[in-house]
């Protein structure tokens, strides 16, 4: 499932415009990006959890030509799967 597949199901189970089902999905991820780019953490009980993990900086290797170069410290998003969702896959 992507992005349009989700704003086409909203759409569909709600009796919503496609603009309309749009509308609330863009704001949704939009919360959730800047409740992440704030060091924030989302919790969706039975599905998952996020929060921003922090990585030092630390010195890399071009596979391709084998040079050595500094990689710069990042922060990354991170996905912990829930109980509920890791119990309804794995039956």
């Amino acid at each position: 499932m992507n992005k349009s597949d989700l704003i086409e199901a909203l759409a569909f189970e709600k009796g919503l415009t496609y603009k309309k089902a749009e509308e609330i999905v863009n704001l949704i991820f939009q919360s959730m990006t800047d409740t992440l780019a704030e060091g924030g953490r989302i919790e969706i009980r039975g599905f998952g959890s996020m929060t921003v993990k922090s990585y030092k900086a630390y010195t890399g290797r071009n596979p391709k030509t084998g040079e050595t170069i500094e990689v710069k410290p990042k922060k990354l998003p991170f996905f912990k799967v829930g109980k509920g969702l890791r119990e309804s896959i794995d039956n």
